[in-house]
C-alpha cells in the first residue's frame, strides 16, 4: 500500500486556504508524515512592485516587507496547526511562478502528496482554467489533494472512479493510503463505442439495449476482478457500474454514497495525459463540493 512520508500544502494565507492547510496537518498526524507549508508570492505583481519602488512611489524596502511578513503569518499558521494536531510544520515564503514553484518545492522535499485550497486567491482557477497549470499537473508525478470543505474528521467514505485499467490499482492503493478506515466505493462509468451512431447504421433499439446489457455485464466482471487484484474485501466495498457521461456519473454518485473525498485518476491516454488534465477530472474539480484527490 501506498505511504505518506511527506505532506507539501500551499497556502494563499486566506482564511479559506486555513482548510487545507489543516486537512494537511490531520493526515500528516494521522500518517506520522512530515509536513511543510510553502506560500508562494506571485512572480509579476512582485516584479510591478519593485519597478514602482524604483521609480520612488513606494518604500524600497516593501518587497521584503510584505515578503517578511508573509513569513510570519505562515509560522502562525504552522503554530495554530501545532496547536490543533500536534504537528511541526516546516514554512518557507519565495517568490516565483505560482505552479512551476510549488512543484519545484515538491520534488525538493520529494512529497507523497501536495495539498491545494480551493478558494482563495484563484488557486483553484490556476489549476483548472489555465493551459500551463494543465500541462504541469498532466505531467505531475505527485498526488494533488484539492481541499473544499472544513476537516473535522479523517474521511469517511470515498468514491473512486475507476476506468479498469492498470492505474485503477494505483488510485485505490492511494485512496486505502489517505483514508485507510474509510468505506469505499468503486465507480465505473461507460459509454458504448459509437453509441449515438447505430441508429443511423440501422441498428435496432432491441439490438442496442442488448450492446448495453453486455457492455454492462463485461464491466462488472472486470470490476470485480478489479476488485480482487486490489485486495479489496467483496462485502464491505461498494461497487457500482453505471451507463453514461463519467463526469455527470461522478457527480451523482457523490451524492448517492454521501462521499467526503474522491479519489481519481486524470483520466486522458498517450501524449494527451502527459499534456493535459482530463475533461473528466477537470469537470468533476470545478463542480464537485467535495475534496478530490488527483492520482498519478
Amino acid at each position: 500500500m501506498a505511504s505518506l512520508t511527506h505532506i507539501l500544502a500551499a497556502t494563499d494565507l486566506s482564511p479559506p486556504a486555513l482548510h487545507a492547510a489543516q486537512r494537511a496537518a490531520l493526515l500528516a498526524r494521522q500518517n506520522g508524515a512530515r509536513l511543510d507549508l510553502v506560500h508562494v508570492a506571485q512572480q509579476a505583481p512582485m516584479a510591478r512592485l519593485q519597478q514602482l519602488a524604483s521609480a520612488g512611489s513606494l518604500p524600497a524596502d516593501l518587497d521584503q516587507r510584505l515578503l517578511d511578513s508573509a513569513q510570519a503569518r505562515l509560522q502562525e499558521l504552522a503554530d495554530l496547526l501545532s496547536q490543533e494536531q500536534g504537528v511541526q510544520a516546516g514554512v518557507k515564503t519565495t517568490v516565483g511562478d505560482l505552479l512551476p514553484t510549488l512543484q519545484a518545492e515538491a520534488d525538493a522535499h520529494q512529497s507523497s502528496l501536495v495539498v491545494l485550497g480551493s478558494h482563495g486567491d484563484s488557486l483553484l482557477r490556476h489549476l483548472v482554467l489555465g493551459s500551463t497549470a494543465e500541462r504541469l499537473l498532466g505531467s505531475a508525478t505527485r498526488p494533488m489533494l484539492v481541499v473544499r470543505q472544513a476537516p473535522s474528521e479523517a474521511y469517511r467514505s470515498v468514491l473512486v472512479p475507476v476506468d479498469l485499467s492498470s492505474a485503477s490499482l494505483r488510485t485505490i492503493d492511494l485512496a486505502r493510503a489517505i483514508a485507510p478506515g474509510a468505506r469505499l466505493c468503486l465507480l465505473h462509468a461507460f459509454d458504448l463505442p459509437f453509441e449515438g451512431s447505430l441508429r443511423y447504421a440501422g441498428v435496432s433499439l432491441a439490438e442496442i439495449d442488448q450492446y448495453q446489457v453486455a457492455a454492462h455485464t463485461q464491466a462488472e466482471q472486470q470490476l470485480n476482478e478489479l476488485l480482487s487484484s486490489a485486495g479489496l474485501p467483496t462485502d464491505a466495498t461498494l461497487t457500482v457500474v453505471q451507463h453514461g457521461n463519467a463526469a455527470a456519473r461522478i457527480l451523482q454518485q457523490v451524492q448517492a454514497f454521501n462521499a467526503d473525498l474522491i479519489v481519481m485518476g486524470k483520466h486522458a491516454d498517450g501524449m494527451l495525459q502527459r499534456l493535459f488534465l482530463g475533461s473528466v477530472t477537470r469537470r468533476v474539480l470545478g463542480s464537485t463540493e467535495v475534496d478530490v484527490l488527483v492520482s498519478v
